[in-house]
């Protein structure tokens, strides 16, 4: 009997965001990096092993389906099933480069209709993955082998922060141009009022993640794209939270105790 398909998807996307979290894994040392869009916006041989591991994995599984992925584009089969996987291979490039533990793989799917069913967020150096399929709520989990004669990991189901909080913190993050990032901090204080802090980890799909498990209060960030938080927002949906998808690019991604029409309106050049 075959899974259903939230199910069928969702246990792809999480065998695809172990494949690319394990190469991340093998990280030794400072690795060598290429130049993309600015100073800072590192690409490394990493990104690209893990993106294809995270291909291998889901091409293997739904040969029809298109691909979209950060380092190489999208490929879409000679008869696509209208079903799309968007893959971040390493959101965190940064902080992979300089040795901070907070990046990831994520992986996500929408279907023919444009809705996301199902998507996984694993970060190796953390030891956790998140995930979620439609309708079926978000968990949280760890990713190390049980210890022999242990029993492993039981997933925990995420709901979200706690609304009575003391002391909510913000999350966001900021470009890699002056042309991006001066109006990002200019736009920020107009977000700050009702949080008592903000935290910027340098990885979208953890901080949505992060809002899903109640560790944050809410997320927003202007110019992401589609990878950086397709797996994560549905995850924190699934968790409860109310989430701003972007609807186009450049615009706001939101998650959490967040004013979301104001974050729409608020221009940002």
């Amino acid at each position: 009997m075959s899974q259903p398909k939230p199910q069928r998807y969702l246990d792809t996307a999480r065998r695809a965001a172990a494949a690319g979290a394990a190469v991340l894994a093998e990280r030794t040392g400072r690795p060598l990096t290429d130049t993309k869009s600015g100073g800072g916006d590192w690409v490394t041989d990493f990104d690209r092993r893990a993106e294809q591991a995270v291909r291998d994995v889901i091409v293997a599984a739904h040969p029809a389906d298109t691909i979209t992925g950060e380092e190489y584009g999208t490929t879409t089969p000679a008869e696509p099933s209208g079903v799309e996987w968007s893959i971040d291979p390493l959101d965190g490039t940064t902080n992979f480069v300089r040795g901070i533990v907070y990046y990831a793989t994520s992986v996500a799917v929408r279907d023919a209709d444009g809705v996301w069913q199902a998507g996984a967020v694993n970060a190796p150096a953390l030891g956790v993955e998140y995930y979620a399929a439609r309708g079926e709520g978000a968990w949280r989990t760890g990713t190390a082998p049980a210890a022999p004669g242990t029993q492993a990991p039981t997933p925990e189901r995420l709901t979200g922060p706690d609304a009575d909080t003391d002391g909510p913190l913000l999350a966001t993050g900021f470009g890699y141009t002056l042309k991006r990032h001066v109006p990002q901090v200019a736009a920020l204080g107009a977000l700050m009022p009702g949080f008592a802090n903000m935290r910027r980890l340098g990885s979208a799909a953890l901080d949505v993640c992060l809002v899903a498990d109640g560790t944050l209060d809410a997320y927003a960030e202007f110019g992401t794209h589609v990878h950086d938080w397709s797996a994560a927002m549905l995850i924190a949906e699934e968790a409860g939270v109310p989430v701003l998808r972007p609807e186009g690019y450049p615009d706001w991604a939101a998650a959490g105790r967040i004013n979301f029409e104001r974050v729409r309106s608020q221009h940002v050049g």
